[in-house]
């Protein structure tokens, strides 16, 4: 059984401490040597190369609810998503768009057993890449970090401290009429 990280509002943890926190919790329920290789995967974990940001389809967004109070209408292209195994993380594209227009689109990461976010890149006004300079791993319970991050991990791109299993599945998960109302 794995920790449901997204019901624990955490404050600014160090790595190590979130690692030694989720060892504990596994091992409440797993044996000592599970427990343990856990706690060293925790520890030994390194993010893989970063694929460049993919190309995203505005047409083809699936478009998902942040907060009931935003006017800003969030979306992700399925065709962006990927789902990293040797480092467990769901890297996508997210765009923004406002009643006037306006477009903000990101390419994001996120890491569902430490419940963080990274955005990689911001497209500018002509479609093309950016990269975000010294991008670090941000807790989704931040005040700073937007909302959309964490509500796309509710809505489907996380399992509870795991991944999403495949595209197919977060497809699903983003298209079931629940997948619509903020949690």
């Amino acid at each position: 059984m794995t920790p449901d990280i997204f019901h624990v509002k955490s404050a600014r943890l160090p790595q190590w401490l979130k690692a030694a926190c989720t060892m504990l919790v596994v091992s409440a329920f797993s044996s000592t040597p599970v427990a343990a290789q856990i706690f060293t995967a925790a520890a030994d974990w390194k993010e893989t190369d970063v694929p460049p940001p993919p190309a995203y389809d505005m047409a083809k967004l699936l478009t998902f609810e942040v907060a009931r109070s935003s006017s800003l209408v969030y979306g992700v292209d399925p065709a962006s998503f990927s789902i990293s195994k040797s480092d467990g993380i769901v890297r996508y594209v997210v765009v923004a768009s406002s009643p006037g227009g306006a477009k903000n689109a990101m390419y994001e990461g996120l890491r569902c057993a430490t419940a963080e976010v990274k955005t990689y890149a911001r497209a500018n006004l002509n479609g093309t890449w950016v990269a975000v300079e010294n991008s670090e791993w941000k807790s989704l319970y931040d005040p700073a970090v937007p909302r959309h991050s964490l509500r796309f991990a509710k809505a489907g791109a996380c399992d509870s401290a795991a991944p999403v299993s495949t595209v197919r599945e977060l497809v699903k998960k983003l298209t079931a009429p629940e997948a619509g109302s903020p949690g």
